[in-house]
Protein backbone atom coordinates (compact mmCIF):
# COMPACT_ATOMS: atom_id res chain seq x y z
CA UNK A 1 0.00 0.00 0.00
CA UNK A 2 2.80 2.36 0.81
CA UNK A 3 4.38 1.57 -2.58
CA UNK A 4 1.06 2.35 -4.23
CA UNK A 5 1.00 5.67 -2.42
CA UNK A 6 4.53 6.47 -3.55
CA UNK A 7 3.74 5.54 -7.19
CA UNK A 8 0.41 7.33 -7.26
CA UNK A 9 1.73 10.54 -8.91
CA UNK A 10 3.37 8.57 -11.70
CA UNK A 11 0.21 6.48 -12.14
CA UNK A 12 -1.93 9.59 -12.44
CA UNK A 13 0.55 11.05 -14.94
CA UNK A 14 0.41 7.80 -16.93
CA UNK A 15 -3.37 7.90 -16.94
CA UNK A 16 -3.36 11.47 -18.21
CA UNK A 17 -0.84 10.48 -20.87
CA UNK A 18 -2.99 7.60 -22.03
CA UNK A 19 -6.06 9.84 -22.16
CA UNK A 20 -4.10 12.22 -24.38
CA UNK A 21 -2.93 9.38 -26.61
CA UNK A 22 -6.49 8.10 -26.91
CA UNK A 23 -7.81 11.54 -27.80
CA UNK A 24 -5.06 12.03 -30.38
CA UNK A 25 -5.75 8.62 -31.90
CA UNK A 26 -9.44 9.37 -32.22
CA UNK A 27 -8.70 12.71 -33.85
CA UNK A 28 -6.26 11.06 -36.26
CA UNK A 29 -8.79 8.36 -37.14
CA UNK A 30 -11.59 10.85 -37.74
CA UNK A 31 -9.30 13.04 -39.85
CA UNK A 32 -8.21 10.05 -41.95
CA UNK A 33 -11.77 8.92 -42.54
CA UNK A 34 -13.33 12.35 -42.71
CA UNK A 35 -11.75 13.36 -46.00
CA UNK A 36 -12.68 10.07 -47.56
CA UNK A 37 -16.32 10.24 -46.44
CA UNK A 38 -16.67 13.83 -47.58
CA UNK A 39 -15.25 13.02 -51.01
CA UNK A 40 -17.14 9.80 -51.70
CA UNK A 41 -20.01 9.56 -54.13
CA UNK A 42 -23.23 7.60 -53.88
CA UNK A 43 -22.59 3.92 -54.33
CA UNK A 44 -18.89 4.12 -53.50
CA UNK A 45 -17.15 2.62 -50.53
CA UNK A 46 -15.49 5.12 -48.18
CA UNK A 47 -12.12 4.21 -49.70
CA UNK A 48 -12.96 4.54 -53.38
CA UNK A 49 -11.50 8.00 -53.81
CA UNK A 50 -8.69 7.31 -51.39
CA UNK A 51 -7.50 4.31 -53.38
CA UNK A 52 -7.05 6.55 -56.40
CA UNK A 53 -4.17 8.17 -54.55
CA UNK A 54 -2.73 5.52 -52.29
CA UNK A 55 -4.09 2.30 -53.70
CA UNK A 56 -6.46 -0.12 -51.93
CA UNK A 57 -3.87 -2.14 -50.05
CA UNK A 58 -2.09 0.92 -48.69
CA UNK A 59 -5.35 2.50 -47.44
CA UNK A 60 -6.43 -0.69 -45.73
CA UNK A 61 -2.97 -1.08 -44.23
CA UNK A 62 -3.17 2.39 -42.66
CA UNK A 63 -6.53 1.61 -41.11
CA UNK A 64 -5.32 -1.73 -39.76
CA UNK A 65 -2.36 0.00 -38.10
CA UNK A 66 -4.74 2.48 -36.48
CA UNK A 67 -6.92 -0.37 -35.28
CA UNK A 68 -3.93 -2.20 -33.79
CA UNK A 69 -2.74 0.94 -32.05
CA UNK A 70 -6.17 1.55 -30.50
CA UNK A 71 -6.29 -2.04 -29.28
CA UNK A 72 -2.92 -1.65 -27.54
CA UNK A 73 -4.11 1.54 -25.83
CA UNK A 74 -7.25 -0.28 -24.70
CA UNK A 75 -5.21 -3.07 -23.09
CA UNK A 76 -3.04 -0.56 -21.24
CA UNK A 77 -6.09 1.26 -19.95
CA UNK A 78 -7.55 -2.02 -18.68
CA UNK A 79 -4.29 -2.81 -16.86
CA UNK A 80 -4.29 0.57 -15.13
CA UNK A 81 -7.93 0.29 -14.17
CA UNK A 82 -7.08 -2.97 -12.36
CA UNK A 83 -4.65 -1.03 -10.19
CA UNK A 84 -7.58 0.88 -8.81
CA UNK A 85 -9.41 -2.35 -7.94
CA UNK A 86 -6.40 -3.70 -6.02
CA UNK A 87 -5.85 -0.40 -4.24
CA UNK A 88 -9.32 -0.56 -2.67
CA UNK A 89 -8.49 -3.74 -0.70
CA UNK A 90 -7.44 -1.58 2.21
CA UNK A 91 -10.14 1.09 2.23
CA UNK A 92 -9.28 2.13 5.77
CA UNK A 93 -5.72 2.99 4.67
CA UNK A 94 -7.01 5.08 1.80
CA UNK A 95 -9.54 6.92 3.90
CA UNK A 96 -6.92 7.79 6.49
CA UNK A 97 -4.44 9.22 4.01
CA UNK A 98 -6.63 10.85 1.32
CA UNK A 99 -9.42 13.34 1.64
CA UNK A 100 -12.77 12.01 0.54
CA UNK A 101 -13.02 14.49 -2.39
CA UNK A 102 -9.61 13.57 -3.79
CA UNK A 103 -10.35 9.85 -3.64
CA UNK A 104 -13.63 10.30 -5.50
CA UNK A 105 -11.92 12.40 -8.19
CA UNK A 106 -9.41 9.59 -8.82
CA UNK A 107 -12.25 7.09 -9.12
CA UNK A 108 -14.05 9.40 -11.52
CA UNK A 109 -10.94 9.67 -13.67
CA UNK A 110 -10.67 5.90 -13.87
CA UNK A 111 -14.34 5.62 -14.87
CA UNK A 112 -13.82 8.17 -17.64
CA UNK A 113 -10.79 6.25 -18.88
CA UNK A 114 -12.85 3.08 -18.95
CA UNK A 115 -15.56 4.86 -20.96
CA UNK A 116 -12.98 6.11 -23.45
CA UNK A 117 -11.55 2.62 -23.68
CA UNK A 118 -14.96 1.23 -24.54
CA UNK A 119 -15.44 3.88 -27.25
CA UNK A 120 -12.02 3.06 -28.65
CA UNK A 121 -12.95 -0.61 -28.76
CA UNK A 122 -16.16 0.17 -30.59
CA UNK A 123 -14.26 2.35 -33.05
CA UNK A 124 -11.74 -0.41 -33.74
CA UNK A 125 -14.55 -2.85 -34.42
CA UNK A 126 -16.17 -0.37 -36.78
CA UNK A 127 -12.89 0.12 -38.66
CA UNK A 128 -12.59 -3.62 -39.22
CA UNK A 129 -16.17 -3.75 -40.52
CA UNK A 130 -15.42 -0.94 -42.96
CA UNK A 131 -12.36 -2.81 -44.18
CA UNK A 132 -14.34 -5.97 -44.83
CA UNK A 133 -17.14 -4.07 -46.60
CA UNK A 134 -14.65 -2.24 -48.83
CA UNK A 135 -13.09 -5.54 -49.91
CA UNK A 136 -16.48 -7.08 -50.72
CA UNK A 137 -17.67 -4.00 -52.65
CA UNK A 138 -14.38 -3.73 -54.52
CA UNK A 139 -14.71 -7.24 -55.86
CA UNK A 140 -18.09 -6.43 -57.40
CA UNK A 141 -16.81 -3.25 -59.04
CA UNK A 142 -13.78 -4.80 -60.66
CA UNK A 143 -15.05 -7.58 -62.89
CA UNK A 144 -12.97 -7.85 -66.05
CA UNK A 145 -15.07 -6.29 -68.85
CA UNK A 146 -15.84 -8.08 -72.10
CA UNK A 147 -16.06 -5.05 -74.37
CA UNK A 148 -15.66 -5.53 -78.14
CA UNK A 149 -14.12 -2.06 -78.30
CA UNK A 150 -11.31 -3.27 -76.04
CA UNK A 151 -10.66 -6.86 -77.17
CA UNK A 152 -7.19 -7.00 -75.57
CA UNK A 153 -8.40 -6.11 -72.07
CA UNK A 154 -8.95 -9.66 -70.66
CA UNK A 155 -5.60 -10.85 -71.97
CA UNK A 156 -3.81 -7.83 -70.54
CA UNK A 157 -5.43 -8.41 -67.13
CA UNK A 158 -4.24 -12.03 -67.20
CA UNK A 159 -0.74 -10.82 -68.08
CA UNK A 160 -0.79 -8.33 -65.21
CA UNK A 161 -1.90 -11.01 -62.76
CA UNK A 162 1.14 -13.08 -63.64
CA UNK A 163 3.76 -10.38 -64.27
CA UNK A 164 2.88 -7.16 -62.44
CA UNK A 165 5.82 -7.60 -60.06
CA UNK A 166 8.28 -7.88 -62.96
CA UNK A 167 8.74 -4.10 -63.07
CA UNK A 168 8.56 -1.59 -60.17
CA UNK A 169 6.90 0.94 -62.47
CA UNK A 170 3.55 -0.84 -62.04
CA UNK A 171 3.63 -0.26 -58.29
CA UNK A 172 4.65 3.36 -59.01
CA UNK A 173 1.31 3.76 -60.82
CA UNK A 174 -0.64 2.18 -57.92
CA UNK A 175 -0.85 -1.46 -59.00
CA UNK A 176 -1.08 -3.65 -55.88
CA UNK A 177 -1.99 -7.09 -57.23
CA UNK A 178 -5.77 -6.63 -57.16
CA UNK A 179 -7.98 -6.75 -60.24
CA UNK A 180 -9.17 -3.24 -59.42
CA UNK A 181 -5.65 -1.86 -59.63
CA UNK A 182 -5.02 -3.77 -62.88
CA UNK A 183 -8.13 -2.29 -64.50
CA UNK A 184 -7.34 1.21 -63.25
CA UNK A 185 -3.84 0.98 -64.70
CA UNK A 186 -4.94 -0.55 -68.02
CA UNK A 187 -7.64 2.08 -68.51
CA UNK A 188 -5.95 5.22 -67.19
CA UNK A 189 -2.20 4.75 -67.68
CA UNK A 190 -2.33 2.46 -70.68
CA UNK A 191 -5.34 2.17 -72.98
CA UNK A 192 -6.28 -1.49 -73.24
CA UNK A 193 -9.41 -1.45 -71.03
CA UNK A 194 -12.50 0.79 -70.89
CA UNK A 195 -12.76 3.45 -68.16
CA UNK A 196 -14.30 2.21 -64.93
CA UNK A 197 -17.71 3.70 -64.13
CA UNK A 198 -16.98 4.14 -60.42
CA UNK A 199 -13.74 6.02 -60.95
CA UNK A 200 -13.28 9.76 -60.85
CA UNK A 201 -13.04 10.72 -64.51
CA UNK A 202 -12.18 14.36 -63.99
CA UNK A 203 -8.58 13.46 -64.87
CA UNK A 204 -7.82 12.39 -68.43
CA UNK A 205 -6.11 9.03 -69.05
CA UNK A 206 -2.39 9.27 -69.78
CA UNK A 207 -2.66 8.48 -73.47
CA UNK A 208 -5.14 11.31 -74.04
CA UNK A 209 -3.37 14.01 -72.06
CA UNK A 210 -2.64 17.00 -74.23
CA UNK A 211 0.05 19.31 -73.01
CA UNK A 212 -1.23 22.88 -72.73
CA UNK A 213 0.27 24.81 -75.58
CA UNK A 214 2.72 27.32 -74.21
CA UNK A 215 2.92 30.61 -76.07
CA UNK A 216 5.35 30.33 -78.95
CA UNK A 217 8.68 32.07 -78.58
CA UNK A 218 10.83 33.37 -81.36
CA UNK A 219 14.19 31.75 -81.89
CA UNK A 220 16.88 34.41 -81.81
CA UNK A 221 20.40 33.82 -83.11
CA UNK A 222 23.06 33.49 -80.43
CA UNK A 223 26.74 34.30 -80.68
CA UNK A 224 27.72 33.71 -77.04
CA UNK A 225 28.64 30.04 -76.57
CA UNK A 226 29.41 30.13 -72.83
CA UNK A 227 26.03 28.67 -71.84
CA UNK A 228 26.49 25.81 -74.29
CA UNK A 229 29.98 25.04 -72.97
CA UNK A 230 28.57 24.78 -69.44
CA UNK A 231 25.84 22.43 -70.65
CA UNK A 232 28.28 20.09 -72.35
CA UNK A 233 29.90 19.41 -68.99
CA UNK A 234 33.30 17.94 -68.15
CA UNK A 235 34.98 14.88 -66.69
CA UNK A 236 35.69 13.03 -69.93
CA UNK A 237 38.36 13.58 -72.53
CA UNK A 238 35.73 13.26 -75.24
CA UNK A 239 33.79 16.19 -73.79
CA UNK A 240 36.98 18.23 -73.47
CA UNK A 241 37.71 17.56 -77.14
CA UNK A 242 34.22 18.70 -78.15
CA UNK A 243 34.50 21.86 -76.06
CA UNK A 244 37.89 22.70 -77.55
CA UNK A 245 36.39 22.47 -81.01
CA UNK A 246 33.44 24.65 -80.03
CA UNK A 247 35.75 27.33 -78.62
CA UNK A 248 38.11 27.17 -81.59
CA UNK A 249 35.31 27.80 -84.09
CA UNK A 250 33.36 30.30 -81.98
CA UNK A 251 34.22 33.28 -84.17
CA UNK A 252 33.25 31.44 -87.34
CA UNK A 253 29.91 30.45 -85.84
CA UNK A 254 29.22 34.03 -84.76
CA UNK A 255 30.01 35.38 -88.24
CA UNK A 256 27.84 32.74 -89.89
CA UNK A 257 24.95 33.48 -87.50
CA UNK A 258 25.11 37.23 -88.21
CA UNK A 259 25.11 36.66 -91.96
CA UNK A 260 22.20 34.26 -91.85
CA UNK A 261 20.26 36.59 -89.57
CA UNK A 262 20.71 39.43 -92.04
CA UNK A 263 19.63 37.22 -94.91
CA UNK A 264 16.44 36.11 -93.17
CA UNK A 265 15.56 39.73 -92.34
CA UNK A 266 14.11 39.02 -88.88
CA UNK A 267 11.82 36.30 -90.23
CA UNK A 268 9.91 34.57 -87.43
CA UNK A 269 11.28 31.19 -86.40
CA UNK A 270 9.70 29.15 -83.62
CA UNK A 271 12.02 28.26 -80.78
CA UNK A 272 12.00 24.47 -80.37
CA UNK A 273 12.48 22.49 -77.17
CA UNK A 274 15.16 19.97 -78.11
CA UNK A 275 16.72 17.11 -76.17
CA UNK A 276 20.18 16.01 -77.34
CA UNK A 277 21.06 12.58 -75.94
CA UNK A 278 24.59 11.54 -76.88
CA UNK A 279 24.16 7.81 -76.41
CA UNK A 280 27.59 6.61 -77.50
CA UNK A 281 29.28 8.61 -74.72
CA UNK A 282 27.13 7.23 -71.89
CA UNK A 283 28.67 4.86 -69.38
CA UNK A 284 25.78 2.46 -70.02
CA UNK A 285 26.89 2.04 -73.66
CA UNK A 286 30.47 1.31 -72.66
CA UNK A 287 31.92 4.62 -73.95
CA UNK A 288 34.94 3.14 -75.72
CA UNK A 289 35.65 6.50 -77.39
CA UNK A 290 36.65 8.71 -74.45
CA UNK A 291 39.76 6.74 -73.38
CA UNK A 292 41.10 6.78 -76.96
CA UNK A 293 40.76 10.49 -77.73
CA UNK A 294 44.45 11.18 -77.04
CA UNK A 295 45.60 7.81 -78.37
CA UNK A 296 44.68 8.06 -82.02
CA UNK A 297 41.10 6.89 -81.59
CA UNK A 298 38.22 7.92 -83.88
CA UNK A 299 37.19 11.55 -83.51
CA UNK A 300 34.66 11.93 -86.34
CA UNK A 301 31.61 11.25 -84.17
CA UNK A 302 32.72 13.82 -81.58
CA UNK A 303 33.33 16.41 -84.31
CA UNK A 304 29.83 15.70 -85.60
CA UNK A 305 28.16 16.03 -82.21
CA UNK A 306 30.09 19.20 -81.33
CA UNK A 307 28.88 20.86 -84.53
CA UNK A 308 25.29 19.69 -84.03
CA UNK A 309 25.18 21.10 -80.51
CA UNK A 310 26.69 24.39 -81.62
CA UNK A 311 24.35 24.72 -84.61
CA UNK A 312 21.21 24.16 -82.52
CA UNK A 313 22.46 26.61 -79.88
CA UNK A 314 23.42 29.31 -82.39
CA UNK A 315 20.05 28.95 -84.13
CA UNK A 316 18.40 29.94 -80.85
CA UNK A 317 16.67 26.77 -79.70
CA UNK A 318 16.07 25.64 -76.12
CA UNK A 319 18.51 22.76 -75.53
CA UNK A 320 18.78 20.04 -72.90
CA UNK A 321 21.88 17.84 -73.17
CA UNK A 322 21.96 14.31 -71.77
CA UNK A 323 25.16 12.30 -71.35
CA UNK A 324 23.76 9.48 -69.15
CA UNK A 325 20.71 7.26 -68.91
CA UNK A 326 19.82 8.86 -65.57
CA UNK A 327 19.72 12.30 -67.18
CA UNK A 328 17.66 10.88 -70.05
CA UNK A 329 15.12 9.45 -67.62
CA UNK A 330 14.88 12.73 -65.75
CA UNK A 331 14.37 14.84 -68.85
CA UNK A 332 11.72 12.52 -70.33
CA UNK A 333 9.78 11.85 -67.11
CA UNK A 334 10.42 8.11 -67.14
CA UNK A 335 8.78 6.29 -64.19
CA UNK A 336 11.14 4.28 -61.97
CA UNK A 337 11.60 0.71 -63.13
CA UNK A 338 12.68 -1.23 -66.19
CA UNK A 339 10.79 0.66 -68.88
CA UNK A 340 7.60 -1.40 -69.12
CA UNK A 341 5.32 1.57 -68.39
CA UNK A 342 4.60 4.72 -70.41
CA UNK A 343 5.96 8.13 -69.50
CA UNK A 344 4.37 9.96 -66.59
CA UNK A 345 3.15 12.74 -68.89
CA UNK A 346 3.33 14.14 -72.41
CA UNK A 347 6.66 14.35 -74.20
CA UNK A 348 8.26 17.60 -73.03
CA UNK A 349 10.29 18.12 -76.23
CA UNK A 350 9.57 19.00 -79.83
CA UNK A 351 12.58 17.04 -81.09
CA UNK A 352 15.07 14.51 -79.75
CA UNK A 353 18.51 14.15 -81.33
CA UNK A 354 20.27 10.90 -80.51
CA UNK A 355 22.20 8.00 -82.04
CA UNK A 356 21.67 4.25 -82.22
CA UNK A 357 22.96 3.75 -78.69
CA UNK A 358 20.47 6.34 -77.53
CA UNK A 359 17.68 4.64 -79.46
CA UNK A 360 18.35 1.38 -77.65
CA UNK A 361 18.36 3.16 -74.29
CA UNK A 362 15.13 4.99 -75.08
CA UNK A 363 13.49 1.73 -76.16
CA UNK A 364 14.52 0.15 -72.86
CA UNK A 365 13.26 2.97 -70.65
CA UNK A 366 10.33 4.56 -72.52
CA UNK A 367 8.23 1.45 -73.07
CA UNK A 368 5.12 2.06 -75.17
CA UNK A 369 5.89 5.78 -75.30
CA UNK A 370 8.75 5.31 -77.76
CA UNK A 371 6.41 4.06 -80.47
CA UNK A 372 3.99 6.88 -79.74
CA UNK A 373 6.65 9.62 -79.93
CA UNK A 374 8.91 8.09 -82.57
CA UNK A 375 8.21 10.88 -85.06
CA UNK A 376 9.98 13.38 -82.77
CA UNK A 377 13.31 11.54 -83.02
CA UNK A 378 16.24 12.45 -85.26
CA UNK A 379 18.98 9.82 -85.45
CA UNK A 380 22.57 10.96 -85.98
CA UNK A 381 23.61 8.15 -88.30
CA UNK A 382 27.20 8.88 -89.27
CA UNK A 383 27.38 6.67 -92.35
CA UNK A 384 23.69 6.15 -93.10
CA UNK A 385 21.31 3.19 -93.05
CA UNK A 386 19.93 1.64 -96.22
CA UNK A 387 16.11 1.37 -96.43
CA UNK A 388 16.25 -2.44 -96.50
CA UNK A 389 17.75 -2.42 -93.00
CA UNK A 390 15.43 0.28 -91.68
CA UNK A 391 12.14 -1.42 -92.62
CA UNK A 392 11.45 -3.93 -89.83
CA UNK A 393 9.20 -6.33 -91.78
CA UNK A 394 11.41 -6.35 -94.88
CA UNK A 395 14.60 -6.72 -92.85
CA UNK A 396 13.14 -9.63 -90.91
CA UNK A 397 11.85 -11.35 -94.03
CA UNK A 398 15.15 -11.08 -95.94
CA UNK A 399 17.59 -11.59 -93.09
CA UNK A 400 18.73 -7.97 -92.79
CA UNK A 401 18.10 -7.58 -89.07
CA UNK A 402 21.09 -6.02 -87.33
CA UNK A 403 21.79 -4.29 -84.02
CA UNK A 404 21.40 -0.93 -85.76
CA UNK A 405 18.44 -1.46 -88.06
CA UNK A 406 14.69 -2.14 -88.25
CA UNK A 407 13.58 1.01 -86.41
CA UNK A 408 10.88 1.75 -89.01
CA UNK A 409 11.70 5.44 -89.12
CA UNK A 410 11.01 7.82 -91.95
CA UNK A 411 14.19 8.04 -94.04
CA UNK A 412 14.27 11.81 -93.46
CA UNK A 413 14.72 11.20 -89.73
CA UNK A 414 18.23 9.85 -90.33
CA UNK A 415 20.89 12.55 -90.36
CA UNK A 416 24.17 11.48 -91.92
CA UNK A 417 27.52 13.22 -91.81
CA UNK A 418 27.60 14.23 -95.48
CA UNK A 419 26.07 16.41 -96.74
CA UNK A 420 23.62 17.12 -93.93
CA UNK A 421 25.38 17.60 -90.60
CA UNK A 422 28.87 18.01 -89.23
CA UNK A 423 30.28 19.90 -92.22
CA UNK A 424 31.41 23.08 -90.52
CA UNK A 425 34.89 23.69 -91.93
CA UNK A 426 37.83 25.47 -90.38
CA UNK A 427 38.89 28.13 -92.84
CA UNK A 428 41.06 31.08 -91.86
CA UNK A 429 39.99 33.11 -94.90
CA UNK A 430 36.34 32.16 -95.54
CA UNK A 431 33.44 31.22 -93.31
CA UNK A 432 31.40 28.25 -94.45
CA UNK A 433 27.76 29.09 -93.66
CA UNK A 434 26.31 26.16 -95.58
CA UNK A 435 25.95 24.25 -92.34
CA UNK A 436 23.61 26.84 -90.82
CA UNK A 437 21.67 27.15 -94.07
CA UNK A 438 20.65 23.52 -94.20
CA UNK A 439 16.83 23.31 -94.03
CA UNK A 440 17.07 20.33 -91.70
CA UNK A 441 18.89 22.32 -89.05
CA UNK A 442 16.72 25.41 -89.20
CA UNK A 443 13.96 23.18 -87.76
CA UNK A 444 11.28 25.29 -89.34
Amino acid sequence: DHSFLQNLPSIIAGLIFLVGIGFFSLCFLMTSLGGQFSAKRLGDSPFTIRTEVLGGVESRGVLRKISDMLEVILKRMDSLSKLDNTSTTDARFGESHFPKGRSSSILGLVERIQAIAQNVSNMATRVEQILQNSIVQGRGQCEVPRDPRFPECPGKVDWMRARWTSDPCYAFYGVDGSDCSFLVYLSEVEWFCPPLAWRNHSSTPTQYVLQPKAPKRQAAFRTDLSVLLDQVGAGKESLSFMKRRIRRLAQQWATAANRLDAKLEQRWRDQKKILVHVGFLTEESGDVFSPKVLKGGPLGEMVQWADILTALHVLGHNLKISMSVKELQGFLGVPPGRGSCPLTGPLPFDLIYTDYHGMQQMKQHMGLSLKKHKCHIRVIDTFGTEPAYNHEEYATLHGYRTNWGYWNLNARQYMTMFPIVGTQQQDHHKVNVAYCRQPRLTLS
